[in-house]
């Protein structure tokens, strides 16, 4: 028998987050590993579970994505049970304070204002923030985001205040401007050694409008990546598996033998 009685399942979402609240309050007190963690340890699990999420997401697997979320969720509640120790915050905190902030956030909602649009609640929202104590639209941005969605995010507050193009054929103007000076910094004679450092400058601006034009055509930059990076994957293995049907190893064959077995894996 159990020294501890398990918890029903519920059928309420009040009733099963109490019952993961239990749950945790149990671990956190008898189970050696749980006991041991920080909000230090536990960080790099957190990021590793969000990626999961996302790859989930990207994979349409609602299964997955549920088992995901729940991982995630559990996370949050062990965080805040770590805070409640050293009476920092506690569950109860966490949850009114993101409620008293989304009703502060949304007073055309909760208010008397009237917008007309998502661009408009994306506005006041922005101008909200600074009112709270912002000093730059661009701090909600953390720092430590990957480069490619960090861009996303930079543009997305800028736009917020209306700093943004105002048509996407001027945004498409600026790629072609920072393709051309990308490429001119390797348009060198072989007498000129190439600037490193310039072409790196100039590959980053090339890229960051190549973001900002995905996000006026409404495509998630890094969605867009990843989508790429596993169909990839999938094409790589498939070459990598013919190559091993007919015994041979990817180092030995050329180009062309390669590019057959790839072209197949486009088609498949």
């Amino acid at each position: 028998m159990p020294i501890n009685p398990i918890p029903p399942a519920a059928s309420d979402p009040a009733s099963a987050f109490e019952r993961l609240l239990t749950i945790m309050n149990t671990l956190r007190e008898q189970c050696p590993w749980d006991k041991k963690q920080t909000m230090e340890t536990l960080r790099h699990l957190t990021i590793e579970e969000t990626y999961e999420l996302s790859d989930s997401i990207l994979d349409g697997n609602m299964d997955e994505i549920k088992k995901e979320i729940g991982d995630i969720m559990l996370h949050l509640v062990f965080y805040t049970r770590i805070a409640s120790e050293s009476n920092a915050f506690t569950i109860v905190d966490v949850l009114n304070g993101i409620c008293e902030k989304l009703i502060h956030r949304h007073p055309h909602i909760y208010g008397d204002i009237s917008v007309a649009d998502e661009a408009e609640v994306k506005r006041n929202w922005e101008q909200l923030k600074l009112k709270e104590g912002n000093k730059s639209v661009l701090e909600g941005v953390p720092l430590s985001l990957p480069a490619l969605i960090k861009a996303s995010r930079i543009q997305e507050k800028a736009r917020g205040v209306g700093f943004d193009w105002e048509e996407k054929s001027q945004v498409w103007d600026k790629v072609e401007e920072e393709l051309r000076e990308f490429r001119d910094e390797f348009n060198t004679t072989e007498n000129k050694a190439i600037d490193k450092e310039k072409a790196e400058s100039e590959f980053g601006d090339l890229l960051f409008s190549l973001i900002n034009y995905a996000r006026f055509i409404d495509i998630n930059p890094e969605d867009a990546l990843e989508r790429t990076n596993k169909k990839f994957i999938k094409r790589f293995q498939y070459l990598e598996n013919k190559a091993k049907e007919q015994g041979k190893n990817l180092k030995d064959m050329t180009l062309s033998e390669m590019d057959i077995f790839w072209n197949e894996a486009k088609n498949h």
